[in-house]
């Protein structure tokens, strides 16, 4: 016999599947090259961070990625996001002229704390690949911290922790955006 799911757990199981059509929406966004969109998704306090990962011996993993505040592939807040799209609009952008075809996948969309202002925390695997030109291409693995907070009814990105498995990227340019 199955037991009926108590009201906490359906809302529970109502909250992570809002939040997973969230960041799968935002990747449909990304790979639809609908930067506009996509920067809808953000909050307006939104920080974006994506630190350079060295490989470190067994005892040191702490070490592994560099911190805030120090060297990062990105360090950016609203404004630099707001100019890299409108970069990108403007056509003047060499290294997405013709632009990539991406796709974004996600799995494993954990929720790991929901903090007192009802901010929830989510970690995710992340694989983007990129294809550039004929023959360019990039796959990028590892896995995001995102914060999301509800406003206006929906689930916004206010803080994106961008966690690569590869210590060095081969990767002629990092126009995309994870």
């Amino acid at each position: 016999m199955i037991e009926s799911a108590s009201p906490a757990a359906i809302d529970e199981l109502v909250r992570q599947h809002e939040i997973e059509q969230a960041l799968y929406a935002e990747a449909a966004l990304l790979d639809a090259h609908d930067y506009t969109g996509w920067l809808e998704a953000l909050t307006e306090d939104v920080t974006y961070w994506m630190p350079i990962r060295e490989t470190r011996a067994a005892g040191e993993a702490e070490r592994e990625f560099t911190r805030f505040g120090e060297g990062a592939f990105f360090d950016e807040d609203r404004h630099m996001l707001e100019l890299r799209v409108e970069k990108r609009l403007s056509g003047s952008a060499w290294s997405e002229d013709p632009p990539s075809r991406t796709r974004h996948c996600i799995s494993n969309v954990r929720i790991v704390e929901t903090s007192p202002s009802g901010d929830v925390t989510v970690s995710c695997n992340l694989v983007v690949f990129r294809i550039r030109l004929d023959d360019d291409e990039d796959v990028w693995v590892g896995r995001r911290v995102d914060r999301l907070r509800k406003v206006d009814g929906r689930w916004k990105i206010a803080r994106r922790e961008i966690y690569l498995d590869q210590t060095v990227l081969l990767s002629k340019n990092l126009s995309t955006f994870f």
